[in-house]
């Protein structure tokens, strides 16, 4: 089920589709539509205007094809990027890699405060990430909202919407394909806002859906609720029966 508002939707390979030819020379990004660590990479191309030179390839991760793993990534990890006879498989390298060997707007700023503080907060994604989700199985206000009283702080910083100021950055690529599942869920779910009394949060939302690069991108909310629900209250409700 592909994202309803994605407008470059292609046929999605599985364990009974041909391989591309792969290392031709083509760059490839292989991807699933719902994924939000592959959406990282699918927004940073799509920013830079890469459509033509970075080939989406859809994998089903239900079913993928036994050739991924044994031509393309031996890890078998999707999302992956080939270029130049390599695999990248590590979203944030993707991306970085992506930004700094094809043309576009560059997506880290060249000052050294702006670099530095960027490290600092792609290094705090995985808590970020892990402190939001553990929000689904407890307490969202007391969960979710020290990652997003984190987010709220960060976005003081420097003037402007974003991370690191008036331009979105790779940091902002980083960040939102999971602040907007978060906050998919906890407000069908919880019926809790993560930008209730966080006006720097809410403002870097609005200003990330007037980008069409974002846009593009974004997964259907109700494929959201419902796999988040599978994943995380059914498991857990369970749990809690036993």
């Amino acid at each position: 089920m592909a994202a309803s508002n994605v407008k470059e939707v292609l046929p999605t390979l599985d364990s009974t589709s041909e391989p591309p030819a792969v290392f031709d020379g083509t760059t490839r990004l292989y991807l699933n539509y719902q994924c939000p660590v592959a959406q990282r990479a699918w927004i940073t191309r799509n920013y830079k205007g890469l459509q033509e030179k970075i080939k989406l390839v859809p994998i089903d991760l239900a079913n993928k094809p036994i050739w991924y793993k044994e031509k393309v990534c031996p890890e078998n990890k999707v999302p992956s990027l080939e270029d130049d006879n390599k695999i990248i498989v590590d979203s944030i390298e993707m991306v970085k890699y992506i930004d700094a060997h094809f043309e576009g707007p560059a997506l880290l700023p060249q000052e050294a405060a702006k670099r530095e503080f960027a490290e600092d907060l792609l290094a705090y994604t995985n808590t970020f990430i892990a402190t939001a989700y553990a929000s689904f199985k407890g307490d969202p206000a007391k969960e979710a909202g020290a990652a997003f009283d984190y987010l709220e702080s960060a976005l003081e910083k420097f003037e402007g919407p974003f991370l690191l100021g008036e331009v979105m950055s790779l940091v902002d690529i980083v960040y939102i394909p999971f602040v907007e599942r978060v906050d998919i869920f906890l407000k069908e779910v919880y019926k809790y806002d993560i930008s209730s009394g966080r006006p720097k949060v809410a403002k870097w939302i609005e200003e990330l859906n007037k980008i069409d690069a974002y846009l593009d991108t974004k997964v259907d909310p109700d494929f959201v609720v419902q796999m988040y629900k599978k994943r995380y209250l059914v498991s857990h409700q369970g749990q809690s029966s036993n």
